[in-house]
């Protein structure tokens, strides 16, 4: 029994990569019903990983969608579903005959969730691309990065994960909502590169107030502030230090050691350079745990940089359970939290067609129904 806020929602998902995975994974960990459509045989792909956690808490069938018995078996999950999910570039799923026109001909309040890089229409609707390009174009990857230097992009986190996958989970849950007034579902159309442009619309806001005047690398959020950047410390790690307001700075400086020092305004554009260097030297006199532990239980806002793999050991993180161990592998919990309805522990990823035969007598078909389609090369025939 599926246990979450979302427990008793149904969703297909039309196997692919990064941001429609990530959508319904985040779907899935907070109580969706997920049944992941693959291949009926499995392929490899530069960016499939065996026990990928973005594949977590849903079972998978195997269906040969280029088979009209296969587009069938789709369009009957879509019939007793509230969400279909696709990742391809525009013009696929209806190529294929599991469109939005073709499901919602057979169930017409199911919500369509579409996730693509360039959005299904304009110039570029139909090129290919990654993260990187979509963020390029939306504006999100010129300010990042040291100044003087080329961008630098932040992994994939901003176009399939932040601008792509949760975009598109959000609005899904719009669509949702939307239904239960109108008793109709429609098409959400998430762009990577919309999702990424919204993401920035803060920096839009700076820009135009004049808080945002310099190039890459010269502002206050991009490390261009001496005060909210990172430092290495005497045993070669790092620190993080976002002492923006005075408050925050004043009880930097004690954790320093420099109330005595005379120290340049820190908010005085035209001393960064100077107090960059005070700071440099000061963080540099210690480690980083014995630099935490000065900071700790002040407002400092000075805090180790951890490694991925590190943080799951972090005292807040482990008081909070931010991280589990799936099927031996630590990752993220699901998130958000909600007292009522807590989310569960994910299950591991399923083997790919693993729940094929499961999830066809869900459907109504018997163990000869299920054995003509594997013999026909309909689903897969090497599980469940």
């Amino acid at each position: 029994m599926k246990q979450g806020p979302l427990a008793g929602l149904r969703v297909v998902e039309l196997a692919g990569l990064a941001p429609a995975p990530f959508a319904c994974m985040v779907l899935a960990d907070l109580g969706a019903d997920v049944i992941r459509v693959d291949r009926a045989t499995p392929g490899s792909d530069v960016l499939g990983i065996p026990n990928d956690p973005l594949a977590r808490g849903r079972r998978s069938v195997g269906v040969n969608t280029k088979t009209p018995e296969g587009v069938e078996l789709v369009l009957k999950l879509a019939e007793r579903a509230d969400v279909l999910i696709e990742g391809f570039r525009p013009g696929v799923a209806e190529r294929m005959g599991i469109g939005p026109e073709q499901v919602h001909a057979r169930n017409p309040r199911l919500v369509y969730g579409r996730m693509t890089g360039w959005g299904q229409d304009g110039p570029l609707a139909s090129a290919a691309g990654h993260d990187i390009n979509y963020i390029g174009v939306a504006g999100a990857l010129d300010p990042i990065g040291r100044a003087g230097e080329r961008p630098v992009p932040p992994l994939n986190l901003v176009g399939d994960f932040g601008g792509g996958g949760l975009m598109l989970a959000m609005g899904v849950l719009a669509a949702l909502h939307e239904r239960t007034t109108s008793g109709r579902g429609q098409v959400v159309d998430a762009s990577m590169v919309e999702g990424a442009a919204l993401l920035t619309t803060s920096l839009h806001g700076m820009r135009a107030a004049g808080v945002w005047p310099g190039e890459r690398g010269e502002n206050l959020l991009d490390g261009g502030a001496p005060f909210y950047d990172t430092y290495e410390t005497a045993d070669g790690k790092y620190v993080a230090i976002g002492a923006i307001e005075m408050r925050f700075w004043a009880d930097l400086v004690k954790v320093l050691g420099l109330e005595n020092e005379d120290l340049p305004a820190h908010v005085d554009q035209s001393q960064w350079p100077r107090l960059r260097e005070i700071l440099a030297g000061a963080v540099g006199r210690f480690t980083r745990d014995e630099l935490v532990a000065r900071a700790e239980g002040t407002d400092a806002c000075l805090t180790a940089v951890l490694s991925p793999w590190e943080a799951a050991e972090h005292p807040q993180n482990a008081a909070r359970g931010t991280f589990v161990d799936i099927g031996g592998t630590v990752q993220p919990a699901p998130a958000p939290r909600f007292d009522r309805t807590p989310a569960a522990t994910p299950e591991a990823p399923h083997e790919k067609g693993s729940d094929t035969a499961e999830v066809l007598a869900e459907l109504g078909y018997d163990s000869e129904g299920v054995a003509g389609l594997r013999e026909a090369g309909v689903v897969s025939a090497d599980h469940g």
